[in-house]
């Protein structure tokens, strides 16, 4: 399963971009208002730093709006995906930009049925938001399981991006699920990294190796 980054934050970027844990990142305004600056400036960074699919949102609701918005984004670089949400205007321009060879991230999906919809209109991503579904007592990971299992019978090129991510059981269960990508925040991703177990372990090698040395000088002299 691929790992997106939910942020416009370019330290966070680049601190997980550089081990190795971002296939993608995803954007929108929220986050892009959270960073101060420029956006248009913060939008283009991240393209390039990023190899994989970047999601740059439009403003527009409109389909006209949407289609000049999607054009533009889509110049900042060819890892480009343009997000759209899921209204009539989204699908019937998701269709047009497909046809103009650009990639587009259908948001906002609550059900499958929203899904399905997004997949037939040739979205390269439909993005579920599952924690949104938790947040007012649905279960988000039905929509998954659901759409997961639609996109299989009929073999649409879409792939699930589960967003909305709050905790990494979250991501466990997408995973089993057999989701494509979960895109999820920083701190998400710092809490799949670590576990106090590792830390307790790790913390006890070093003082047993520290012991060793003190009883055994030749390893002192060699370390």
């Amino acid at each position: 399963m691929k790992i997106f980054l939910d942020s416009a934050n370019l330290g966070q970027i680049r601190k997980y971009h550089d081990i190795g844990l971002v296939d993608g990142v995803t954007t929108n305004p929220t986050l892009l208002s959270k960073e101060g600056g420029d956006p248009q400036e913060i939008m283009g960074e991240i393209v390039r730093l990023v190899h994989g699919p970047v999601s740059l949102e439009v403003i527009s609701t409109e389909y006209e709006g949407m289609m000049q918005e999607g054009r533009n984004l889509s110049r900042f670089g060819k890892n480009v995906v343009v997000k759209i949400p899921m209204t009539a205007d989204g699908l019937k321009a998701v269709r047009q930009l497909k046809n103009e060879e650009i990639k587009t991230n259908v948001t906002l999906i609550f059900s499958p049925n929203q899904a399905l919809l997004a997949a037939k209109a040739g979205a390269s991503f439909v993005s579920p938001f599952i924690g949104r579904l938790d947040d007012i007592g649905e279960i988000g990971m039905d929509v998954i399981r659901d759409t997961v299992e639609i996109f299989r019978n009929y073999k649409y090129e879409a792939e699930v991006l589960v967003a909305s991510v709050r905790h990494p059981l979250h991501v466990i269960d997408a995973a089993k699920l057999g989701a494509h990508i979960v895109t999820l925040p920083p701190d998400v991703l710092g809490k799949m990294i670590t576990h106090p177990l590792t830390d307790i372990g790790l913390a006890r090698f070093l003082e047993d190796w520290k012991k060793l040395k003190q009883t055994n000088p030749k390893i002192a002299l060699t370390t």
